[in-house]
């Protein structure tokens, strides 16, 4: 056990906590959900960039294809045939 200042229940004080033989505070239960709830938020973030790269990698795949199609239209248009460039 150690003394810890901190704020708990509005209260703002010098505090009992447990510590573990490396010197690290352990967690209260309302502080151990509160940083879950903190990693499940982050967590939830890096997944919706992903998402949202993803959406991204596709748009520009399809602009892309379609680039390439008014290309090879462009050419017939020309008369040249693409598939002996």
């Amino acid at each position: 056990m150690g003394v810890w200042q901190g704020t708990k229940a509005e209260f703002t004080t010098n505090w009992l906590r447990w510590w573990d033989k490396s010197g690290n505070l352990l967690l209260w239960g309302s502080e151990l959900v509160e940083q879950e709830k903190q990693r499940a938020e982050q967590e939830k973030q890096r997944t919706e960039q992903e998402r949202q790269r993803a959406e991204q990698a596709e748009l520009e795949l399809e602009q892309e294809r379609i680039s390439r199609q008014r290309l090879v239209q462009k050419l017939k248009e020309l008369g040249v045939n693409p598939e002996n460039l």
